[in-house]
């Protein structure tokens, strides 16, 4: 049998070893942890959704209605009508045909890749692409090919030499590591020059940015025909739960059908559904929570290009996304400038390999609309306290 202990204590001694943190209270810009109030900017709630109080009223009279628990899979018993008008609105907002609900976004992306690629067709991958994109992929028993980070012109190559077959472009919109976006125009010309799907998994994006919170394929003045696979989460953004696929009516029948992540699974709780159309009405009628982001966004990195910290990405490159990677190479002083802020009240997760490639890990810092400008200077000051501490 395999020895697990001796694998987690090389885990520890490579300095990769993950360990979680137990949060009292809601989620928000200041955390509960141990007793202790800390300032977070670790958070995926980008518009500050998760403990808002309609939402939470939403979810609320959701549970008083229709109880707890949808009993059942979508297949079965569990497919509810809130879950119908969830559907409805997204396609609507989206501008496709219809959208299918999944329970979250790593099995809406194993589904879709599974469902609908198989042996013999090509799949083609960004390298920095969500984990849960590439199981899909190799799920699926398509050949995956992963192109070097939003490198369309090695794509391009790739494609003109491709065999037959259906050909799959797979990409996220936002890079959840690194904030930056993909060429998606690009890609989606290469998809219509070439016939293959253009499956964009925008998670990062959706809610967020574009015209109306639409992604990142409204930021491109993308239409749906450029990308007939859209993917989103409702756990950002929108600071609830799960998943949906946006699409043409035949794509959701299809993974209706075989999308095994679809099939086999209980179908999220109806009270999610009810927060979920409460948070897309209020991120949709009030812009200034997209707005806040980019100011505070511009605000941190401006400060951060003072203090001389070295980001992923040019600060010039991607000011919309509310995902601020500050590099620190080694998993060790990931750790160390994580402990050292988290001692001063202020909670930034150091992200290490295998989530980033060995060699640039990083604090992931992120933003919500509900983050003051206070917020943000009390991080950088005491960045530059611990960074000049550790230097």
């Amino acid at each position: 049998m395999r020895d697990l202990r001796a694998r987690l204590e090389q885990q520890r001694a490579q300095g990769l070893y993950r360990q979680r943190r137990c949060i009292e209270g809601p989620q928000g810009v200041e955390l509960m942890h141990a007793g202790r109030r800390l300032l977070s900017f670790c958070s995926n709630d980008y518009l500050g959704l998760a403990n808002e109080p309609r939402v939470v009223g939403a979810m609320r009279e959701g549970a008083r209605r229709m109880g707890a628990g949808s009993g059942a899979s979508h297949l079965v018993c569990g497919h509810g009508a809130m879950h119908q008008a969830l559907e409805e609105a997204l396609a609507a907002w989206t501008g496709r045909e219809r959208a299918l609900l999944f329970s979250t976004g790593y099995m809406a992306n194993l589904g879709v890749l599974s469902a609908l690629a198989a042996r013999g067709d090509q799949i083609y991958a960004d390298r920095l692409d969500h984990a849960s994109l590439l199981d899909g992929a190799r799920l699926s028993g398509a050949r995956l090919q992963r192109y070097p980070h939003g490198d369309a012109a090695t794509l391009a190559d790739w494609l003109e030499r491709s065999a037959p077959g259906e050909r799959f472009i797979v990409t996220d919109g936002v890079f959840s590591m690194d904030g930056d976006l993909a060429p998606l125009d690009r890609l989606a010309a290469l998809a219509r020059d070439h016939a293959a799907w253009l499956v964009v998994d925008d998670a990062h994006g959706i809610g967020v940015i574009g015209a109306d919170g639409l992604g990142s394929l409204a930021h491109y003045r993308l239409q749906p025909a450029d990308a007939p696979i859209l993917i989103g989460t409702l756990g950002k953004a929108f600071g609830t739960f799960g998943a949906f696929v946006a699409g043409s009516s035949e794509l959701v029948e299809t993974l209706i059908q075989f999308a095994r992540s679809y099939i086999y699974t209980t179908a999220l709780p109806p009270a999610v559904a009810c927060a979920t159309l409460e948070a897309l009405r209020i991120a949709r009628e009030e812009p200034w929570r997209r707005e806040r982001l980019l100011t505070l966004g511009a605000r941190l990195r401006a400060g951060l290009q003072s203090i001389g910290l070295p980001l992923a990405v040019d600060a010039d490159a991607s000011p919309a996304t509310p995902i601020i990677p500050l590099l620190t190479g080694s998993p060790e002083r990931a750790v160390a400038l994580s402990d050292a802020l988290m001692e001063r009240g202020i909670l930034a997760t150091a992200i290490r390999p295998p989530t980033v490639p060995a060699g640039t890990s990083r604090l992931r810092i992120t933003l919500s609309a509900a983050h003051e400008e206070s917020h943000v200077d009390r991080l950088l000051d005491t960045l530059a306290e611990v960074t000049d501490v550790h230097h």
